[in-house]
């Protein structure tokens, strides 16, 4: 069947003129390790975009069909339909040797990722395109980027929202339409890198349960447990380590598989032993018990304090003692080290300081009120747990990193506001400005320049681009030749001291501008309740094109002391999605990468989420210049908040944003703190366990 979109011929579009599969599913939820397919429609494109191939089809998932007035697909429909492992061979036939392309791909690619690793097999797919990503890059002159919405504004005809195969009718015009863009302004497509084979995380695994208890401090002499309490173990026990590890849970203690600051006791039955959670626990005055003591302990733990949301539990009945085991368990799960072999100066251990505690921001705004422009962090106290010892935690003091030319704990200043707030009014309002040229500090001056006249910094050209700020070499840069090609105007760097704007008659109305917020800025996220609320909101991070490195985004769900409940709440490259499935990471190629987060969801013990970027490798931020944060409601709708973070020279790791509750609201703030460190010392400074 031909396709209702005109078909443009795409092969005169070096780089672009590839095989393509296009995919679109339709499932049961939006969590690929417990949701199923309930159909599939792939569309092939030959290179110079005509279609060569099409198939669709119901599946019969052995579910129930979940939101049907979404999809229409009751279990009578699916009743008789073919199931997955069925199909699965003519799906990978489709896809093999073609780049894969779907609108938010990284949903389709995993739930495909899913059903083929419940079949025994393995996805054939080597890369990926998302259209999404791919629109973020070009940037059209839209409300959102919904691909109904992309489909009116390049003129796609759609008939039926929700249907797999007209769907994919449309995504292949939108498709076509993008590329067309996307040559235009000579963007490198963001395809991702897919390895053909059955991803071990894709296997179907158990939730994990946050502890709903707040940590009352660490364990007094002589003293009972508490419910909260973070508890560590090390080295072999008599009790079986899970079963050393579920009751604990169950008494309703928070076990932990490292040491910090923050850690209640540590087990241990040789506390001679030196292992790195016994060291870590002498450095900081953890106390240490035994087995046995611990055993007694847990036959009598005194009720906590939930965490604010969460419902009051009475005190736990003791646990009847358990005989014990004559072979010692293996130690704890401990999570691989992040994405890839760790850079060779790694060899030495990095101090795993946790970053110091941030300022608390200021109350929220009334319900009424619009989401600000800005609004710069103010200090106070943080609210303390009640303490169950009177002795103090040792502060944490690690030794400089050899090599670094700082200390990797130290953070940079507390991020302060531009030396103006953003301008609402301002005389660059609705508009977005690219600075090339000039040193690193003159490229930043500018783009804060830009942001107090109300203006959005560009680090990447597209489509939304209204000018050019040209410092000294910046007539050099490869983008130019594009740049004047589409007649773009470029200023000199006095232009900023006064700008004088024009409206061009063929750029098309303003559109109305995000709320542009400076390092440090914090705005609280509109739509506390309502359907909103339950929302997916997105921090999208992205940089410009460059070879010298790879960025990987990662997020920490903490709780009120800034550690991970658990190692997997640490969501990076490895592990996309931590246990709960609020948090994930979509990595939408080589240039952007969000995270994706159900606030509506989150246990109430999460008090935060950290989202952060880390080279791999032994470059720094310095070299690959700003990176831009974007967040909203949803994948594709359109960013309500943006900030430039300008690094500074030698930091591995920034931090970019921060999501976190200030009473019944959630707020942003634009962090923009970097270490010297890379993010294996980060992981540990949040309480994660990195092997090696």
């Amino acid at each position: 069947m031909s396709l209702t979109a005109p078909v443009p011929d795409l092969s005169d579009l070096r780089g672009y003129a590839v095989d393509w599969a296009l995919v679109d599913v339709e499932t049961s939820g939006l969590t690929p390790r417990r949701d199923r397919v309930l159909s599939v429609a792939v569309v092939t494109l030959g290179p110079d975009g005509e279609q060569t191939g099409e198939f669709s089809t119901l599946l019969n998932p052995g579910c129930d069909p979940g939101p049907v007035h979404v999809h229409g697909l009751t279990a009578q429909r699916l009743h008789g339909a073919p199931t997955f492992d069925q199909v699965a061979g003519q799906i990978g036939a489709m896809l093999q040797d073609r780049v894969m392309v779907a609108h938010n791909a990284q949903f389709d690619y995993d739930f495909l990722a899913h059903e083929f690793a419940r079949a025994g097999l393995w996805l054939p797919v080597s890369q990926r395109l998302c259209t999404l990503a791919l629109n973020r890059r070009v940037d059209p002159p839209v409300d959102d980027l919904r691909l109904g919405t992309l489909a009116a504004h390049y003129g796609v005809p759609r008939t039926k929202a929700h249907d797999a195969l007209d769907d994919t009718r449309v995504l292949a015009g939108v498709l076509r339409a993008s590329l067309r863009e996307a040559g235009r302004l000579d963007l490198p497509l963001p395809l991702v890198a897919c390895p053909p084979r059955q991803d071990p995380r894709f296997a179907p695994r158990p939730a994990k349960t946050a502890c709903p208890f707040v940590n009352p401090g660490r364990l007094a002499a002589g003293g009972a447990l508490v419910q909260g309490m973070k508890v560590a173990v090390t080295g072999e026990t008599r009790t079986a380590r899970a079963e050393l590890v579920a009751r604990a849970a169950a008494a309703g203690l928070n076990t932990v598989t490292s040491v910090s600051r923050h850690t209640s006791v540590l087990v241990a039955n040789d506390p001679a032993s030196g292992t790195a959670k016994v060291r870590r626990a002498l450095a900081e005055g953890v106390p240490v018990v035994d087995e046995r003591s611990f055993l007694r302990l847990l036959d009598d733990v005194r009720p906590g304090t939930p965490h604010e949301g969460s419902a009051p539990a009475p005190a736990p009945a003791p646990a009847p003692p358990s005989p014990p085991e004559a072979v010692p368990a293996s130690s704890l799960e401990a999570v691989p080290a992040p994405r890839k072999p760790a850079p060779a100066d790694s060899a030495q251990p990095a101090p795993a300081g946790r970053p110091e505690p941030r300022p608390e921001p200021p109350a929220p705004l009334p319900e009424s009120a619009p989401l600000p422009a800005s609004a710069p962090p103010e200090p106070a106290p943080r609210p303390s747990a009640p303490a169950a010892s009177s002795a103090p935690a040792a502060p944490s003091a690690p030794a400089p990193r050899p090599g670094s030319r700082t200390e990797p704990t130290a953070p940079l200043p507390s991020p302060a506001p531009s030396r103006r707030p953003a301008r609402p009014g301002g005389p660059l309002t609705g508009r977005r400005v690219l600075v090339l040229g000039g040193t690193h500090p003159e490229a930043v001056a500018a783009r804060a320049r830009v942001v107090e006249l109300g203006g959005a910094a560009a680090i990447n050209l597209s489509a939304s681009v209204t000018d050019v700020v040209l410092l000294a070499g910046g007539d050099s840069d490869r983008r130019m030749c594009r740049i004047i090609t589409l007649a773009l105007p470029t200023r000199a760097p006095q232009w900023l001291d006064a700008p004088v704007v024009a409206h061009r008659p063929d750029a098309g109305e303003p559109r109305t501008a995000t709320h542009v917020l400076p390092r440090g800025g914090v705005v609280d996220l509109p739509y506390p309740d309502g359907p909103a609320a339950t929302a997916r909101w997105t921090v999208t991070a992205s940089w410009a094109a460059q070879t010298v490195c790879e960025i990987d985004v990662v997020a920490f769900v903490v709780d009120e002391d800034d550690q991970v409940a658990f190692d997997e709440d640490f969501v990076f490259y490895g592990a996309p999605e931590n246990p709960g499935g609020t948090v994930r990471l979509h990595s939408d190629g080589p240039t952007e990468q969000t995270v994706g987060i159900a606030l509506a969801t989150l246990p109430p013990s999460a008090r935060k989420v950290v989202v952060a970027a880390a080279i791999d490798g032994t470059s720094t931020f310095g070299d690959v210049g700003a990176i831009q944060i974007s967040a909203g409601p949803g994948t594709s709708a359109a960013p309500l908040v943006q900030a430039t973070l300008d690094a500074a020279t030698t930091e591995r790791t920034l931090l970019l944003a921060e999501i976190y509750r200030r009473g019944p609201r959630w707020r942003l703030r634009a962090v923009g703190q970097g270490y010297d460190h890379g993010l294996d010392a980060l992981a540990r400074g949040y309480g994660v366990d990195v092997a090696g």
